[in-house]
């Protein structure tokens, strides 16, 4: 009764120096959502990509994340927002980072680009 007054929990966010402490230690996998060209701009190492639109598309996760909690990032947020919402719809583990990328670069947390130099949040 009266569920319009309740509010909505959904999957749990974290901040980018909590994702990088439980992806660090092999807790959970890191997953970008983002566009290729802002993964190949610079992601957070070991992170692995895989856009939100190819995923609600209904791509799976990649193989090396099945069966793990899953940890969504984006540029600022709103994206892995989405995407954690809708691994947790399929029964997955997930949380997404509060602030995105940019608050991961902000907050110190390394960045590489593609080829494995440093890299910037585009």
């Amino acid at each position: 009764m009266f569920s319009f007054l309740r509010r909505g929990t959904g999957p749990g966010r974290l901040t980018p120096n909590q994702a990088h402490q439980r992806t660090a230690d092999g807790r959970a996998v890191l997953l970008d959502v983002r566009e290729a060209p802002e993964w190949n701009a610079g992601h957070a190492p070991g992170a692995l990509h895989l856009p939100l639109s190819r995923l609600t598309a209904g791509a799976p996760l990649p193989a090396s994340a099945q069966g793990k909690p899953v940890v969504a990032v984006c540029r600022s947020g709103q994206r892995s927002r989405q995407a954690a919402r809708l691994l947790a719809g399929r029964g997955i583990e997930a949380t997404d980072v509060t602030g995105g990328m940019t608050a991961w670069a902000r907050d110190g947390l390394p960045v590489t680009a593609g080829r494995g130099g440093s890299g910037v949040i585009a």
